[in-house]
């Protein structure tokens, strides 16, 4: 009687597995994309916003722990470069954290900041 049972369960995984596949399969394209979003959906100033915002306050219009970044005279690959490696003792590095997309689309904001 307990091989029966245990036989049942098994065919009735195999058979319950095989369906699960299927209806995942059959999402339409439009949800199957929203669970990975595309370099072209990363907002660089959320990302400013939840990471940066603390030490540079105002959205990076002001000074605070860190300095005032709009109106920079640093070069696209200066910032970018800090961000990934940071400043020791001073800013945390975050290239082991975000991918050289996001980096880019953190430097893209700042380049919007106007002071």
């Amino acid at each position: 009687m307990r091989i029966t049972k245990s036989i049942i369960l098994i065919a009735g995984i195999t058979v319950a597995s095989p369906l699960g596949v299927a209806a995942q399969q059959s999402q339409p394209p439009d949800q199957a994309q929203a669970a990975s979003p595309s370099q072209n959906d990363i907002d660089g100033q959320t990302m400013f916003a939840t990471s940066c915002g603390f030490c540079h306050q105002d959205g990076g219009r002001a000074a605070g722990r860190g300095p005032k970044l709009a109106g920079t005279t640093r070069s696209d690959d200066f910032i970018a470069d800090r961000v990934r490696k940071g400043k020791p003792g001073v800013m945390p590095a975050y290239g082991s954290v975000f991918s050289e997309s996001q980096i880019m689309a953190i430097v893209g904001y700042i380049r919007t900041l106007e002071e």
